[in-house]
C-alpha cells in the first residue's frame, strides 16, 4: 500500500472510532424524558392546540379560509 491509502485508512479508523464512542456517550448520558406536568400540558394545549382529530368536512363546506 502506497503511503496516502494508508494515511487515509488510518484518518477513517479513526474518524469511525470518534463518531462510535461520541455516539455511545451521548446515549448513555440522554436522561430518561419525564412526564410533563399539568400546568405545562395546559399551557402547551393553549399555545399549541389539542391532538385532537378535526370533525369531517361536511358536504358543500369549503376548505379556503374566509378573509
Amino acid at each position: 500500500m502506497s503511503r496516502p491509502v494508508l494515511i487515509v485508512v488510518v484518518l477513517a479508523i479513526v474518524a469511525a472510532a470518534a463518531f462510535g464512542a461520541t455516539f455511545y456517550l451521548v446515549q448513555a448520558n440522554a436522561p430518561a424524558t419525564p412526564e410533563m406536568g399539568e400546568e405545562q400540558r395546559i399551557t402547551r394545549e393553549k399555545f399549541f392546540g389539542t391532538a385532537k382529530e378535526l370533525p369531517p368536512i361536511e358536504n358543500g363546506q369549503e376548505m379556503r379560509p374566509r378573509w
